[in-house]
């Protein structure tokens, strides 16, 4: 997932820090990964102040709305699944939510004709590319930030997630498949300057090969292949062209992990320490952060960074804007 402004030295401007979206509408044609069916999907501006919605444009007028909100979440095995009043849902959200926050992306519409995001090749890349391509415009909104102030954790057995208190955004993951050869990794990324686009965005899903039958069954990984899916066989990587990172694995848990806390519907200030997190894991740890308002903070990112002391250094979703930049006619 990757950004879409020109860069310059960061910590010299004072400039205050507004809401962005998009310069203009994007388009993109693609599969679901789950259900396998083709889908066509606009991400168009939207007004300061509207976060980020999804609209079914092949359901019933006036029921396919669905806010890209914690509290919306229907699903969690494997993907994301938000839902509405209707029974509408939209699955496999977290990686273009995660793109649209690493680009700093507040307000935008994404219409689609179909129940599922594309999955593109299963990472951000695809998304951040054409965002970056058509460019981002402030707004006339200044941003707002959750910044956390006191440590928030949810346990599922052995699993376990933690948002502490830290003066940026940064995210720390563990997984452990000792039976294949990911194995153990570990990676913390802080999520300023180029640190989503270069160490996170293309980082791509990945799945094993002896589930995949089981799944199908299911109704889930119908549109998956190795155009759009690492597929770990055994001890072995079955795509021919290997891993885009050594590591690959855990920076595809760190970007659902944006995806999924993009949720919050502002960036959060703070650091994710989370082992063998998993999306229902990450939305129980949204339920716990909105359960008790005296752990954080809403705050304007400029407050914020005025408390803190934080530079202003490019952090994904909440880069300061530049003296100058013309503001979206809205």
């Amino acid at each position: 997932m990757h950004m879409g402004v020109s860069m310059m030295n960061w910590e010299t401007t004072k400039a205050p820090q507004f809401e962005k979206t998009l310069r203009k509408s994007i388009s993109f044609i693609g599969i679901g990964l789950h259900s396998g069916k083709k889908v066509t999907m606009v991400i168009k501006p939207a007004m300061p102040g509207t976060g980020i919605l999804f609209l079914r444009k092949d359901v019933l007028a006036g029921q396919g709305m669905i806010s890209a909100r914690w509290y919306n979440v229907t699903e969690t095995r494997l993907s994301t699944t938000l839902g509405n009043e209707h029974g509408v849902t939209v699955a496999t959200v977290e990686h273009l939510l995660a793109a649209l926050r690493g680009c700093g992306i507040d307000n935008a519409l994404i219409e689609l004709d179909g129940p599922e995001i594309p999955i593109m090749d299963g990472s951000s890349a695809p998304f951040v590319t054409t965002i970056e391509q058509i460019g981002t415009v402030a707004q006339p909104q200044k941003r707002n930030v959750i910044w956390i102030q006191r440590p928030i954790e949810v346990r599922d057995n052995d699993k376990y997630a933690i948002l502490m208190p830290y003066n940026s955004s940064r995210i720390t993951i563990e997984i452990d498949f000792p039976d294949s050869p990911i194995q153990s990794q570990t990676l913390s990324v802080e999520l300023i300057n180029e640190a989503f686009r270069n160490d996170v965005a293309r980082a791509r899903t990945f799945g094993f090969s002896q589930q995949v039958n089981f799944l199908r069954k299911q109704g889930l990984a119908r549109g998956g292949s190795l155009n759009n899916a690492v597929l770990v066989d055994g001890d072995r990587i079955v795509n021919e062209e290997g891993l885009r990172y050594t590591d690959e694995f855990v920076r595809h848990k760190i970007l659902d992990c944006l995806g999924d806390l993009a949720l919050a519907g502002v960036p959060i200030m703070g650091h994710l320490y989370a082992y063998k997190p998993g999306h229902a894991l990450n939305n129980q740890l949204m339920h716990k952060l909105f359960d008790d308002r005296s752990n954080w903070s809403y705050l304007t990112m400029d407050e914020f960074m005025a408390v803190t002391g934080a530079r202003a250094t490019k952090t994904a979703g909440t880069g300061a804007e530049f003296e100058g930049e013309k503001f979206a006619q809205t």
